[in-house]
């Protein structure tokens, strides 16, 4: 494996190989140790032990003391059961995350054999030289041998958010981060050696605050579970009015409050959440903050970048203008050979420029199984055209000193051979060249051609020194320069940008670009991507007003193309979209990048191309860089979000039904038999509710997810409570109580005449129990869509509701044929009659669900 060409800026050509293999075998790995974990025993204690478990186990006790050891078991089970779940749900995820993080190895540039070498950052040793850029995490402890102006991010070790220069022979600790500049070190710490080993030895879990995800579940929870209590409270005191000892009037208000606390909607919360992001991981997108999984759902405004995002970022330079002429390149992929095509004069002008262009680049491309990209892909299309033009053999010269590029400058540059090499914007470059008129029309004129046909172009120049030792400042440097020629590079769109732009309009969401690109090639790739659309508007960072409300204003509508941006102009754009109510997801993969990602709603990193501190600041990483992938990103936000209500429905409307025998009961005075018993209520609960809510958390988008606007709602709304309320739950409650009464009718009982007790009233309340359960199956499969019924959704598209179902089934046989757990639960096998009207259930909560959606959408 070689290196071309490279920048020759060495205090040495680095281990080899051999030496590093052997220091990594003796000193082990560069990571620092695993922090200590709570034991696995005391996070299942915590799932045990919780507000709502201690209300449980207190209310377990009172019922075993009052002698209904039926009652206090079933609620050691509840608390048991969930407590497990939720256990089992929590490691998932924190093995999901560690694993999610192994898709995203942090990789370093070192010096080996003399050439550079792109490796995991956990094989580095001590001795290593590291090659560090802008936006790189420093991988371990390190003394600069090489500094230009470099300035590092060490915020995460003293706080202080303003980055420190740094000059060769300084300490550089792991943990922080390159703000500015380039630079090289040798590794003197590594692993638990290093300064932040021993802070985080110090440091224990910090907690997050909950974020508006968090705040909606436990506001939902805590209404669902004092509006238990407060059931509760009011049966007791109905018992006590109708004759019932306390002590049993008691047991029966804490069984009612038992039986409706939603001890399952954490758990299932946090099974959605985790499996839509193991979804988004599997498409590319790894989610840095599982609540992110929802906000992503809600965003309205996407700015994106363009390259390596829009485009694949595989540079190519495809064209070179000189002073002598233009000339065409063809040429795969990094391989130093291609055709070349123009005049002989033009083709020996164009090496020259690319020869040039590659000593002021930092990355190189490299021979493994292919010839690859090491570092920044446009230096490397760079170093490939200057071989493909020169030879693979001719090298620019050992590099004396660096003036690294800069933001504000957009210029590169370095000293060779006592003579001033540069690369840099055309508009950074052309007004500090010594040449003026007809020449410089030439380049402009050829610098607007290639940008209008979507090029990238940079400018090529040098400038002969006369004492190039004295030479500190670069903006004195950089002058009265000799124009080498453009280079114009082509970075292809990405495939699927059109459709996925064509989906984001579709589904309520603006997009605009944001590249530091000439405003005409951001002008030609918008318009062959299918962004610039009849509101698109192309305007120029320096352009952009100072007034934030103009700024929203004028980025308010769909195909905003900004060209020339930095990155204070990017943190402006959030803040002004966010000022006019947008959610907004905003690209970056610069270390620059990190205040924009911060501020959006949504930060979205780039895995491949990124920096390591863009990737810190995000809450969204793309692995493969492409913007297709946020929006399938957002259409699994929606379907969580989507999930979460599914499973609210679908369990309101079971409390329905089981809070419609105590109603009647109370009603009547006592008078009407209690059709469903606390046991049984429990049962519905853990033995037949629980696989299908928590299939309905899996449930897949719909194929309207990406087809409407995104909803800015409460998890339980009007809509919903109106559906469960008004539809579902009476459509399930009208046929239990039928089935109840068919039973009654079955064994005798007449209107106005005595209750049969015994055997027939367990039949009775066996009839009331299969009707909830079977009405149950109909609400699963009716809650899987808000708007279609579910034969139009295809009834195998989520397999994992089928299996619950049937598991459902199977236990509802279980429950009622079983004769021991019959007579635990207090019911028994119901009549046919009786049970024909309970499988009416299924049928009926579908019709009803159909017309309510009907008449829904009509209005």
């Amino acid at each position: 494996m070689q290196a071309h060409p490279g920048p020759q800026v060495l205090p040495g050509d680095g281990l080899t190989g051999g030496e590093a293999a052997a220091r990594l075998t003796r000193d082990g790995p560069n990571q620092l140790p695993a922090a200590r974990r709570v034991p696995w025993w005391r996070r299942l204690v915590a799932q045990l032990t919780h507000f709502f478990a201690l209300l449980l186990w207190f209310a377990s006790a009172l019922a075993f003391v009052a002698g209904m050891p039926e009652l206090g078991i079933a609620v050691i089970v509840v608390i048991v059961v969930n407590g497990i779940f939720a256990f089992v749900q929590q490691e998932r995820a924190e093995k999901a995350a560690e694993r999610l993080g192994e898709l995203l190895p942090t990789t370093i540039v070192v010096r080996r054999d003399g050439a550079l070498r792109t490796v995991d950052a956990r094989d580095l040793v001590v001795g290593d030289v590291v090659v560090l850029t802008g936006g790189d995490r420093v991988p371990a402890d390190l003394t600069l041998v090489v500094a230009g102006r470099c300035t590092f991010d060490e915020s995460t070790l003293t706080g202080e958010s303003e980055p420190v220069l740094h000059e060769a022979g300084a300490v550089v600790f792991a943990g922080t981060f390159v703000a500015e500049g380039e630079s090289e070190g040798v590794v003197t710490a590594m692993g638990a050696h290093t300064r932040l080993a021993g802070i985080a030895a110090l440091t224990t879990s910090v907690r997050r605050p909950p974020g508006p995800l968090d705040l909606e579940i436990q506001r939902i929870v805590r209404t669902l579970a004092f509006g238990s209590v407060g059931v509760g409270t009011v049966f007791f005191a109905v018992s006590l009015l109708v004759g019932i000892s306390w002590r049993d009037a008691f047991l029966f208000a804490v069984g009612i409050t038992v039986a409706l606390v939603p001890e399952g909607l954490l758990p299932t919360v946090t099974l959605s959440l985790a499996m839509g992001a193991q979804r988004m991981a599997k498409d590319n997108a790894l989610v840095r903050n599982l609540e992110a999984v929802e906000t992503l759902g809600a965003t309205t405004f996407v700015c994106t970048d363009k390259t390596g995002t829009l485009t694949q970022n595989r540079m190519n330079v495809v064209e070179a203008w000189t002073p002598a002429g233009t000339v065409t390149v063809r040429g795969e992929g990094y391989a130093p050979t291609g055709e070349v095509t123009g005049p002989e004069p033009a083709v020996a002008a164009a090496a020259t420029a690319g020869l040039a262009g590659a000593a002021a680049s930092k990355g190189g491309i490299t021979l493994d199984d292919e010839w690859r990209a090491v570092g920044d892909p446009m230096e490397a299309a760079i170093a490939a055209f200057a071989a493909r033009l020169a030879g693979p053999d001719v090298q620019p010269g050992p590099v004396t000193r660096r003036f690294v590029f800069d933001p504000r400058r957009r210029r590169e540059s370095v000293i060779v051979d006592g003579r001033l090499l540069l690369k840099g914007a055309p508009d950074a470059v052309l007004p500090r060249c010594a040449e003026t008129g007809e020449l410089i029309d030439r380049a402009e004129e050829a610098l607007a051609d290639m940008a209008s046909r979507g090029l990238r172009v940079l400018a090529v120049a040098r400038r002969t020194l006369t004492d190039p030792g004295a030479v500190t400042d670069p903006d004195l440097a950089e002058r009265d320069l000799e124009l080498l020629g453009l280079l114009g590079m082509e970075d292809p769109p990405r495939i699927a940008v059109p459709a996925a732009l064509r989906a984001a309009r579709g589904a309520g969401i603006k997009v605009a670009m944001l590249t530091g690109d000439h405003p005409e090639t951001a002008r030609a790739i918008a318009r062959e991507i299918g962004l610039l659309g009849p509101e698109g508007k192309v305007v120029q960072g320096k352009d952009l007003p100072d007034d934030d409300q103009l700024l929203g204003a004028l980025l308010d509508r769909d195909g905003v193309v900004i060209s020339r941006v930095s990155p204070e102009q990017k943190l402006r754009v959030a803040k002004a979209l966010q000022d006019r109510g947008h959610v907004v997801a905003m690209t970056g993969d610069g270390v620059n990048d990190g205040p924009a990602l911060r501020q959006a709603d949504i930060g979205v990193a780039m895995g491949e191309s990124g920096t390591d501190v863009a990737r810190e600041a995000a809450d969204l990483v793309l692995l493969d860089d492409d913007f297709a992938t946020i929006l399938t990103a957002v259409e699994q936000g929606r379907a969580t979000y989507a999930n979460i209500r599914r499973f609210l429905s679908y369990h309101l409307t079971s409390n329905v039904a089981e809070l419609t025998p105590f109603a009647l009961w109370g009603l009547s005075g006592g008078q009407f038999p209690l059709a469903l018993g606390v046991l049984q209520i429990l049962c519905i609960d853990i033995g037949t509710d629980l696989l299908p809510a928590l299939a309905l958390g899996g449930e897949p988008p719909s194929r309207n997810t990406l087809k409407r606007p995104p909803e800015r709602r409460h998890l339980v709304d009007r809509t919903l409570l109106v559906r469960v309320f008004g539809v579902l739950g009476p459509t399930e409650a009208i046929v239990e109580m039928s089935a109840f009464l068919v039973a009654l009718l079955v064994a005798g009982w007449r209107p106005g005449g005595e209750f049969p007790t015994g055997t027939a009233l367990l039949a009775a309340s066996g009839a009331a129990f299969a009707a909830v359960v079977l009405g149950q199956v109909g609400t699963a499969f009716a809650c899987r869509s808000a708007t279609r019924p579910p034969w139009q959704l295809g009834w195998g598209s989520n397999r994992l509701l089928l299996w619950a179902v049937l598991v459902e089934l199977v236990a509802l046989v279980v429950f009622l044929g079983v004769v021991p757990v019959a007579d635990v639960l207090g019911h028994a096998v119901p009549p046919l009659e009786a049970l024909g009207v309970a499988l009416l259930g299924i049928p009926a909560v579908l019709v009803a669900d159909f017309v309510y959606k009907a008449v829904r959408g009509r209005r």
